[in-house]
């Protein structure tokens, strides 16, 4: 009885506060308990969105050119970029069980995924070496979603370039050519294009953020870019505002090994030297070798040891050489420049009797020739001109 009592006490307060709360609120909009306990419904709740933007696109006339701009060059670029799938076998290891003597686990399969760019209308694609290294099968997925087989034809390892033909008889894959990177700016714009995190079709934008300052035939060049690079862009193209491959995406740069994500850094190889090593293949191809597993390419490894300066130095033509020459800033201890008597201030003018247009073109001519070839460079040196007789070395980073 004492129960019943308290409950109908508690009924008793609660009703008493609803009319309270109602007679508080009786001239306010809204609807609350008191509503939806007399039953009533709620009314229609107003929704009026604007019927118009802020701005009006003839009142942004650049920004509308270049949002369109953008938009078409996506557009153009996209069918020429491939997804790579790789599978790796990964052996079991073996164990040693008591009963059973030694046996083995099952071998693993490890998928791969990086990206591509196809760069002729028969399907030969360029990607990063890494992306295809030691893998058992390698798939190519079209932007259209079809799905090809892949020939491997041959590949650089340090320069991380790899030339994949898609198994087809189609003629007429869309294409991109390569643009003359020797030619790239600092603050360019450019866009990269792949697959990240298997995000097929993806594009971002940004610029050419660096190029390297101090040139080394002792270091590979890469274009630095703020474009975001992730994981899966690897072998992707960077092109530039012309749809052209203005470098292959390699790698990003971790300031923290904890974040696997894009922190603002991203390299490319550039692409003359992307295409030196797919004309190197090619080259290799023609001569007749068969083995495409074992076709690799034609840059070579020669080194001097010299660093030389970005800006060319204009030679008079009163010394009857090239037109420009390269500045010589650093010379390596003990390289092959330093033992055929190079220095620091020496201008070249001709490597092999040939001229040269840039300094990183004499760089990239060094690069090309086999370690041990003895080379002549033409010199000139407190305001002398003659020749010095070098004989070339293995580039530290392509030594086995």
């Amino acid at each position: 009885m004492e129960n019943l009592r308290r409950l109908l006490f508690a009924i008793f307060v609660f009703v008493l506060a609803a009319l309270l709360f109602s007679w508080w609120r009786q001239d306010s909009e809204g609807y609350g308990l008191m509503n939806l306990l007399r039953g009533e419904k709620p009314g229609p709740t107003a929704l009026t969105p604007p019927d118009k933007p802020k701005l009006a696109l003839d009142e942004l006339p650049l920004m509308s050119r270049l949002n369109e701009e953008f938009a078409k060059l996506s557009a153009a670029v996209l069918p020429s970029v491939v997804s790579v799938t790789t599978k790796t076998v990964r052996p079991g290891q073996m164990s040693w069980h008591p009963f059973y003597g030694l046996i083995g686990e099952r071998a693993q399969i490890v998928p791969g995924l990086g990206s591509g760019v196809i760069i002729s209308k028969e399907g030969h694609v360029v990607t990063n070496y890494h992306v295809i290294e030691g893998v058992a099968e390698v798939q190519i997925t079209t932007n259209d979603n079809k799905k090809y087989p892949v020939l491997i034809l041959g590949a650089s390892k340090e320069r991380d370039i790899a030339l994949l033909k898609i198994d087809s008889n189609r003629a007429d894959f869309p294409a991109l050519g390569f643009a003359n990177s020797d030619e790239a700016r600092v603050g360019q714009i450019v866009f990269a294009v792949g697959n990240p995190f298997g995000l097929s079709g993806t594009v971002t934008q940004g610029i050419i953020s660096a190029r390297d300052r101090h040139l080394s035939d002792s270091q590979l060049d890469y274009l630095q870019t703020d474009t975001v690079i992730n994981p899966g862009n690897s072998g992707g193209p960077l092109v530039n505002i012309r749809g052209e491959i203005i470098g292959i995406n390699v790698a990003i740069y971790r300031g923290d090994d904890s974040v696997r994500a894009w922190q603002g850094v991203g390299l490319a190889v550039p692409a003359n030297e992307a295409k030196m090593v797919v004309d190197g293949i090619q080259a290799k191809i023609r001569e007749g070798a068969k083995n495409a597993a074992t076709v690799s390419s034609t840059t070579g490894k020669g080194y001097l040891g010299l660093e030389v300066s970005s800006e060319p130095v204009e030679i008079d033509p009163v010394w009857g050489t090239s037109r420009r020459g390269a500045l010589v800033t650093d010379i390596s201890p003990r390289s092959p420049a330093a033992e055929a008597g190079l220095r620091p201030g020496d201008v070249v003018t001709k490597f092999q009797g040939m001229a040269f247009r840039s300094p990183g073109d004499l760089l990239q001519i060094i690069r090309t020739q086999p370690p041990g070839s003895e080379v002549k460079l033409e010199v000139i040196r407190s305001n002398k001109m003659g020749d010095i007789i070098a004989r070339l070395g293995t580039r530290p980073d392509a030594a086995p």
